[in-house]
Formats: C-alpha cells, structure tokens, sequence
C-alpha cells in the first residue's frame, strides 16, 4: 500500500523485446501512451445510447438534452447525436448489411429500444468501450467438395471471430488437437472438416496479445533505425538486427520496409508498416485486391503486429523489376483509398 509498482516484463519473441525496451525507455522520460484528452468522444456517446436503451426505453430529444448537459458534451451538435444514435441502430455504412450490429430500434411511440434481450445480456456482461472479441463455434463436418453440409455437426470449441476472417475456404489449421479444413461461415458458426496438412495455421486470440500502440511503435521504429542504442538490447536480438543489416537492409524511422522471395512453389511479398495488426489486415485487403487486378494470382495474406505478408503464385519481385508493377503505386495512398470506398459501397 502506498508504494510504488513493480512489473516484470516477459516478452515471447525478439520482436516483443524491442516493445518492452521501448515500453522501458518511455517509462523513464514519463512519456504516455495514450492520445491527448479528447471531450464529447462520440465513442463513449454510442456506449451510453446503448446502455439506456439496456436500461429502458428513451425518446432520442430527452436523451439528448440529459447528455449536452455533461460538461464535456456541452457542445455537441444534435446531427453529431443522431450520427451516433443512428451508428448504433444500424451499425453504420460499413455494418448496416448485418442485422447483428442493429442493437437499438424506435418503436411505434417514438421511444428507442434494444432490438433483443440477448443485447441487454452482452452489454452488461462487457460493460465499458473495451469488449470481449466475438466468438464463432466451430462445427465438424464432412467435406463434400463445394458442397457442406449448413447445419449440424459436432461442435469442438469457440474461436475468434478475426482468426477466421483472415482464411479462404481450403485453408488448413490446427484446433481441438486435430488439423482441420476451413469449409464455410454461416451466421455464427464456421464448418471444418478433418484435414492433413503439413503447414496447418494456429489459431491466435485477441486476450493474449497485447496490442502495440502508435507510440509504442514509433519508439519500435527509432531503435531498429538507430545502432546507436543497440548496446542496451539482449545479445540475440542485437545479433538478429545485425543479421537482418547484413541480409536485406532495415527500416528508416520514417521508411517501409519491403521484402521479396520465392518459397516452395510460391512468391512471398513481405512489408513491415509497425502499425499494428488491425492497420495491416485492412492493409492486407486492399493489396490483396490490387495485386489480383495485376493478375498476380495471390492466394491469401496472413498479418501480426508488425509485419504483413502476402503469398501467391505470381512473382511479385519479377514485375517490380521490369517496371510492370510500381511499389510507389501499389502504396499510393490516394488510390488504396478509392479501394477501400469501393469495399464500403453504403459509404455516403
């Protein structure tokens, strides 16, 4: 009591080493990892619409003079209000299509409240703006070609449901201590079935990583650019940077590292943003589809925290240097973001 904390960092990998260096080196100079203080966070607004629709029923008017009444929303403008009381009614352009992210409805007196009870269960079960991953079961069946069986099946446990977003259809991965074939995704219920495979993926779950900030990975990014600070980091990884110096190159603190290479029968296409995994999945979408209209023929693309890859069997590498494929234009940031507007076409 009334005495400072202790904590033990243990990092799993090389790369979690540099985190927690970095975590060590801002701990010293009393830096924050947070963004600045922000007021009237429409974030926390969606959360409170839903929590007094958990509550009881309210008219939006009502709710909305009771929160403009909080200092820090003292000037929030009624159509910011309705953005968010409309994001949680419908999940907003990008989540509309989906009737599980329709939370909140108006009934015929005008008055707002929860589309099912089973919302009500969730949110006091996940209380606050950080919740629990969802869930997806996973069910056995028997492959039949293009077609499975929809319904059914024995069920073998829960996994997240990003895991699964990052899988085609045929792709293999290890659960319930069996290796197991990705078949398809219905509602909440993804179908596999009993599989052999000699590089299965393995699952990974939310709670056992902890997120790298954009603080954090900018302070990542300045010891790997600088060797001037190599001499306080552990041998192996002072060895592995060196290693990696001497066979490719490393980034700059404002550089993006991009890697090439043949593996077995496919061409590999490795770049190292430092922006965090949720960054690089939509990152690794929209490549994705940029390097299909180019007719590389990717298969898929899997991300972590630091790095994303995209494996394929077209040589990437070969059309860079012909100048059939420009990296300046496959990074270009105007055009990934016509990408991005075609992938939400409800965007007004």
């Amino acid at each position: 009591m009334d005495e400072p904390s202790r904590g033990v960092l243990i990092p799993a990998n090389r790369f979690e080493v540099l985190e927690c260096r970095a975590a060590l080196d801002a701990i010293a100079v009393n830096a924050q990892d947070t963004p600045p203080a922000r007021v009237g966070a429409l974030d926390v607004l969606a959360q409170h619409v839903l929590g007094s629709a958990c509550g009881e029923p309210f008219l939006a008017d009502n709710l909305y003079n009771e929160v403009v009444a909080a200092a820090p929303y003292a000037n929030l403008t009624r159509a910011d209000f309705d953005d968010a009381l409309e994001f949680v009614a419908t999940g907003g352009y990008a989540l509309k299509a989906y009737e599980r992210f329709a939370k909140i409805k108006r009934g015929h007196d005008g008055r707002w409240r929860i589309a099912h009870p089973m919302i009500a269960q969730r949110y006091r079960m996940n209380v606050g703006t950080i919740v629990e991953a969802d869930m997806l079961k996973v069910r056995l069946v028997r492959s039949r070609g293009a077609r499975v069986v929809p319904h059914g099946g024995r069920l073998l446990g829960e996994v997240e449901e990003y895991f699964i977003e990052m899988l085609s259809p045929g792709d293999t991965f290890v659960f319930a201590g069996e290796v197991l074939r990705y078949e398809a995704m219905a509602q909440n219920e993804v179908y596999v079935s009993r599989a052999t495979s000699e590089d299965p993926k393995v699952p990974s779950y939310e709670g056992g990583k902890f997120p790298l900030s954009t603080y954090l990975a900018d302070r990542v990014r300045n010891i790997i650019a600088d060797r001037s600070v190599w001499g306080r980091l552990p041998d192996q990884v002072r060895k592995w940077l060196e290693i990696q110096h001497w066979r490719s190159r490393l980034p700059g603190r404002h550089e993006l590292l991009v890697e090439t290479f043949p593996r077995a029968d496919k061409y590999y296409f490795v770049c190292y943003p430092f922006e965090g995994r949720l960054a690089h999945q939509t990152l690794g979408m929209l490549l994705t589809r940029r390097l299909e209209r180019a007719r590389l023929r990717p298969l898929g693309f899997v991300t972590n925290e630091y790095a994303l890859a995209i494996w394929g069997l077209g040589d990437i590498a070969r059309h860079i240097g012909t100048g059939e494929l420009s990296l300046a234009g496959l990074f270009d940031a105007d055009m990934l973001g016509d990408d991005l507007e075609a992938c939400l076409p409800n965007r007004p």
